[in-house]
């Protein structure tokens, strides 16, 4: 399996150089639709995904896909399958700012085994998989340890997010009783937890394909992921990062789990 992971990896890292080969010219050059769902889409986010799926489709031809932009192929829930976002932060893409990410994870009967966290625009990529730890561009990286509140740098989603989860009161908890707040959203926000610059974060109302890689990447860098089920919704929430931190931030949020 450790082995196996290893060549697993460099195939993301090969369809992550395919994507950026679709994203990177066409930045700050393409305007986004909306889709039925009320999501922005771009010309970029379908070229890139389309790139990924031919890479992994040829490395890896028994294993099932689930992208945002084109849905399942196979029977991702079950066996080996990957799960693919070209591109997290459409709206910044689509607006010019540098933040944007390509996620992809692979998962083995539901469970995130491997993850791939790309910034094209920032040259970094951030990758890892169960047991073999976590690397930016090579370098090992971790997450925090900090244990308290105070002095803490803590990161969440969208607030718009947590109205449509139920749970505007974690948002105003977080406003009121977190004094470095800052919203470093979607993939970005999630890699910088991973290499210990934000503490912790709070994201509510994602998408199998926005969490699947933090998931695995989390546990493996040193902290703490833990997972909020909004079954109704077909949603997700994760809190994550500092142990300690996740600890005390899951007591904000409405559902979470209890251990």
């Amino acid at each position: 399996m450790q082995r196996n992971l290893a060549e697993l990896a460099r195939l993301a890292e090969a369809a992550a150089d395919a994507a950026r080969a679709e994203t990177l010219p066409r930045f700050r050059k393409v305007g986004f639709e909306t889709k039925a769902d009320g999501s922005p889409v771009t010309e970029a986010d379908r070229a890139a995904e389309q790139a990924i799926r031919r890479v992994l489709r040829e490395g890896d031809p028994g294993a099932g896909l689930l992208g945002e932009e084109y849905g399942a192929e196979g029977a991702p829930g079950t066996g080996a399958a990957w799960i693919i976002d070209p591109i997290d932060g459409t709206i910044g893409f689509s607006r010019g700012i540098p933040l944007y990410s390509t996620l992809i994870a692979r998962v083995e009967d539901g469970v995130p085994v491997l993850g791939l966290i790309d910034l094209p625009a920032l040259g970094e990529r951030t990758v890892g998989w169960r047991g073999g730890g976590v690397r930016r561009n090579g370098a090992p990286v971790r997450c925090s340890q900090r244990t308290e509140l105070q002095g803490a740098l803590i990161s969440h989603g969208d607030a718009f997010c947590f109205d449509l989860v139920d749970d505007r009161a974690a948002y105003l908890r977080l406003v009121n009783e977190v004094p470095l707040l800052r919203a470093y959203t979607d993939g970005f926000g999630h890699a910088q937890v991973l290499a210990g610059g934000i503490d912790a974060m709070v994201d509510l109302h994602l998408n199998p394909w926005d969490a699947a890689a933090t998931q695995v990447l989390v546990p493996e860098a040193g902290g703490r992921c833990e997972t909020i089920e909004y079954p109704a919704l077909g949603k997700l929430g994760l809190v994550f990062g500092a142990p300690a931190l996740v600890e005390h931030l899951l007591g904000f949020v409405r559902n979470a789990p209890v251990r």
